[in-house]
């Protein structure tokens, strides 16, 4: 009698079941390590929330609908960076609902769940899971502009436009990148007879009135702003060195890609000499504009987008790994034909649990092993919550007041502005990039001001005694990272500005 692996079986009967199943598990794992793990958010994420606080229409971060959902999300949570945490895989489980979505229409059900799985073991290494901005939220609203601009083109559906016009006015709120990414789209729709039907409608039209409505505020911004244009074009002699970058960035991609290709290599027949009677995954025929559709856009963000990050010195791919992997699984669904065979299930199985489980490992590794072996400092090992409820405090007793504003060392300001009163995060180096408040707004509601220190009696850099003048610095305040290692305490400097009244 023969037996057929159980995964199998579900994959054929219950492939929407299989989905869920491991989408949910890899969300709940990278929920479970921050919570565990994380002291202080990863990357640039304080910041990121210090300028979502203010609610500006624009900043020299991007387009702002990313930084509002993230204050909304960090809010929700009470004051939590659980809320963030959970915004960020929500975003990735949107996008891979939207994936298996999509591939079913062109693959059938089956075929679209192998898509996905192997879509996750590209964009756990890629892209950046629990860092929420704009690269990840941009990540569900692309997934979403691919689905309706499939079902416009191949399945003829006018309905779809009204959708696929909100999605495209999100993604431009979300990203810089959305210009780039909606040209390719047209670029597409033109270059097929079925799209250029479907642009000759009258749908296009109000499509592109929701679409202005929507991005319209961004805009005025970026004029009143002067920042609508292109970044300067690099000298002439250094082309050669922006094309070196170019290779860079596209082998960091092949490299976020390596547990896929692994997967592939393993089912593959050069590896699998001896005869098996390995079970299969059928699907129909697909529409050649089909084939075309994931190719182009398998390939398209990947390439422009290392390519103009390269040109323009951006030191990551335009519009996010997320945005340049997403249609890898798919695409590799298709190249591998009609059938698919499943040689060696427990070898696949092991291969894929470890490409999804690895990156998680090694974030684990860097936070315990690394203080111990290097000299560099981990983000998420510094006591974030301990900091700004230590100077809320302080603040609060010496003044009867509500911390408001804080200032220094941009790090250490925008991890103190994560406090309960969530005071305002004022970059005294470059005020330019926080109008929202000045040095002298700053001087009259008073703050706190933060710096690494030095030594014992905690004295002010000179670029900060310098802005903040009669500075009269307190005893250094010590904060024990999650794991010190190697590293000494951390040693923050600071002082009280008193607000005007007192």
């Amino acid at each position: 009698m023969r037996f057929t692996s159980l995964v199998v079986e579900l994959i054929r009967a219950r492939p929407l079941l299989v989905f869920w199943i491991v989408v949910l598990l890899q969300a709940a794992m990278w929920l479970t390590v921050p919570l565990l793990l994380y002291r202080g958010p990863p990357g640039d994420l304080a910041t990121a929330l210090a300028f979502g606080r203010e609610y500006q229409v624009g900043t020299d971060l991007g387009p702002p609908l990313a930084f509002w959902l993230g204050d909304i999300a960090y809010r929700a949570a009470g004051n939590h960076m659980f809320g963030v945490y959970v915004l960020s895989q929500l975003c990735f489980v949107v996008a891979f609902r939207v994936l298996y979505e999509l591939a079913g229409t062109i693959v059938g059900s089956q075929h679209a769940v192998l898509a996905v799985l192997l879509t996750m073991t590209a964009t756990a290494f890629g892209a950046p899971g629990l860092t929420f901005g704009p690269l990840v939220l941009a990540c569900p609203l692309w997934a979403l502009l691919l689905l309706h601009s499939w079902q416009i083109l191949g399945q003829g559906r006018r309905n779809a436009w009204f959708a696929l016009s909100i999605e495209a006015g999100l993604l431009l709120l979300t990203t810089p990148a959305a210009v780039g990414l909606l040209l390719a789209l047209v670029v597409f729709a033109l270059a097929t007879e079925r799209g250029r039907n479907a642009l000759g409608s009258v749908e296009p039209l109000f499509a592109l009135l929701v679409i202005a409505v929507l991005a319209l505020p961004y805009l005025i911004w970026l004029v009143r702003a002067d920042a609508l244009g292109a970044p300067p074009w690099p000298d002439f002699f250094e082309l050669h060195l922006r094309l070196l970058r170019w290779g860079e960035l596209l082998f960091s991609l092949v490299v976020a890609m390596a547990g896929l290709v692994l997967l592939a290599v393993l089912n593959s027949k050069s590896v699998n000499w001896k005869p098996e009677d390995a079970p299969v995954i059928a699907r129909p025929p697909v529409d050649p504009l089909a084939q075309n559709f994931v190719y182009v856009f398998a390939l398209a963000p990947a390439l422009g987008g290392s390519f103009v990050a390269a040109l323009f010195g951006v030191d990551h791919v335009v519009g996010g790994a997320a945005i340049a992997l997403l249609m890898s699984g798919l695409a590799v669904v298709l190249l591998s034909g009609e059938v698919i065979h499943l040689r060696r299930l427990r070898v696949l199985r092991a291969a894929w649990l470890a490409a999804v489980v690895a990156p998680a490992l090694a974030v684990i590794a860097t936070i315990v092993v690394q203080p111990w072996f290097a000299s560099t400092e981990v983000a998420t090992s510094i006591p974030a919550s301990a900091i700004s409820r230590f100077f809320g405090e302080n603040f609060q007793r010496r003044t009867s007041r509500p911390l408001q504003a804080v200032a220094g060392d941009p790090q250490l300001a925008a991890l103190v502005a994560l406090g309960p009163s969530r005071p305002h995060l004022l970059l005294d180096a470059t005020p330019e990039r926080t109008p929202w408040i000045t040095l002298e707004t700053f001087n009259e509601l008073g703050g706190v001001v933060v710096w690494r220190a030095s030594d014992t009696a905690g004295t002010p850099p000179d670029a900060i005694a310098q802005r903040f003048p009669g500075l009269v610095p307190e005893i250094p305040r010590a904060f024990d990272r999650l794991v010190n290692g190697r590293l000494p305490s951390l040693r923050i400097g600071w002082a009280i500005v008193r607000p005007k009244a007192q």
